[in-house]
């Protein structure tokens, strides 16, 4: 494994964590949990779309980057954005009530169109470039909420959704410069066999994805329908913390599909797995350790009054956080070898667990429901996936426990390189 590429997306991703907390201290303390809870049914809904317009735009071409010329993929992932960005918020609103739905168009489209550059540059191994621009989209979105805040005054949480507009646009227009002279305008073409396999690969990935987003996600509105959307910014926060634990599970997956789009063999790619899944368990588990430690106090003083059951929610998602952490980068194995079903198999599973759970727990015991509900969910979608991994390989619980020869290995390393940096 390009263990350069790994320390430089944990690095991002880092990054990326601090910036997104920064931004949920400052809405949570600017516009309350109402306003937390607002900014969060904002944003699923905007995932939705994505992934729709990720049948196109996402990880397929990812995928056929490295198999067919940019040319040959650009039109349909930036026609089947558009399209998607404007149609799919339409849809979407009829389902719900959504207030900010001159927000969500907009805010569709150019996030597809951005997410359809970013992704030709994982398919080119071009992971740095993918890195810089996920923190980008934090970076300038802070900068513009500060400047329509204090220099429009607009005070409302419609100046979040603005400045999200305003920084997907720019960046896409800078994304477009750069892809741009890696292709030609003029050779843009549009053949049946491309978009044959495009779709065929998108909607199997996008199926899978969507549907794990709904294992995720689905209760937010659950929890919207039965508590009212105050307590799904409550809850919120206490999954922006798991999903801050998961930077270094997230980090090797990235990097782990990256080379298994371009790499053929099979054994290695196990063996580069079993040693990013032992990483991923091991430092999400002192993660999770150190934000127990945390005081329930520390919480509220940092979010707000209105936030204090956040280290009661990172408790009961402990488990589901942690077995994530690992099916993570199992799961991005077998997209990377494309074998796509047993990845729709388990967010299926997870999803029937999430709906049928979230209708007896969450109208009973609220935020505590929704805590189980998701937890639950994540470790039997897990269990899954693992289970199909190890039928490929050998068990060992050494796969997730360093033993003490590595230990001493590591050790050594890190010695050595203190020596030579002296």
């Amino acid at each position: 494994m390009k263990y350069k590429a790994v320390a430089e997306t944990f690095v991002s991703r880092f990054l990326m964590l601090i910036l997104n907390f920064g931004l949920i201290i400052f809405s949570t303390n600017m516009w309350g949990s109402e306003g937390k809870g607002t900014i969060s049914i904002v944003t699923l809904d905007l995932a939705i779309v994505v992934f729709f317009s990720n049948i196109f735009a996402g990880s397929s071409v990812s995928y056929f980057a490295s198999k067919y010329k940019i040319e040959k993929l650009l039109g349909y992932a930036y026609i089947w954005s558009v399209l998607v960005g404007i149609s799919v918020p339409l849809l979407v609103s009829l389902f719900h009530q959504q207030d900010y739905l001159l927000y969500l168009i907009p805010l569709s489209v150019f996030s597809s169109l951005l997410a359809a550059n970013v992704n030709f540059f994982i398919g080119k191994q071009e992971v740095r470039l993918y890195n810089l621009y996920a923190i980008l989209q934090l970076l300038v979105h802070i900068v513009f909420i500060f400047a329509i805040i204090f220099f429009l005054k607009i005070m409302t949480v419609e100046s979040y959704f603005l400045a999200q507009i305003f920084c997907f646009v720019i960046l896409f227009l800078i994304s477009s410069v750069g892809l741009l002279k890696r292709c030609s305008i003029r050779n843009i073409s549009f053949e049946k066999e491309v978009v044959t396999h495009l779709f065929n690969y998108g909607w199997k990935t996008q199926l899978s994805a969507f549907v794990q987003f709904l294992n995720n996600r689905v209760s937010f509105y659950f929890l919207e329908y039965y508590k009212g959307i105050a307590s799904v910014g409550v809850f919120s926060v206490g999954v922006a913390f798991s999903e801050a634990i998961w930077t270094v599970s997230r980090s090797l997956a990235l990097v782990l599909y990256s080379e298994a789009l371009n790499d053929e063999n099979k054994e290695g790619l196990i063996l580069k797995t079993k040693l990013s899944v032992k990483i991923s368990f091991i430092t999400t588990a002192l993660f999770i350790g150190v934000v127990l430690l945390l005081p329930a106090q520390f919480y509220t003083w940092i979010f707000g009054k209105d936030f204090s059951q956040t280290k009661l929610i990172i408790l009961v998602l402990s488990p589901g956080i942690l077995a994530i952490a690992v099916s993570n980068i199992v799961g991005f194995y077998f997209a990377g070898i494309n074998k796509l079903k047993i990845l729709n198999i388990k967010s299926f599973i997870g999803f029937i667990v999430t709906i049928i759970t979230s209708v007896f727990l969450i109208p009973r015991l609220g935020i505590l429901g929704v805590c189980i509900v998701t937890s639950l969910s994540y470790c039997v979608s897990s269990i899954i996936l693992l289970w199909n991994f190890y039928q490929l390989t050998h068990f060992s619980i050494n796969d997730f426990v360093f033993s003490r020869s590595e230990i001493k290995l590591i050790l050594h390393k890190i010695k050595n390189k203190q020596k030579n940096g002296s």
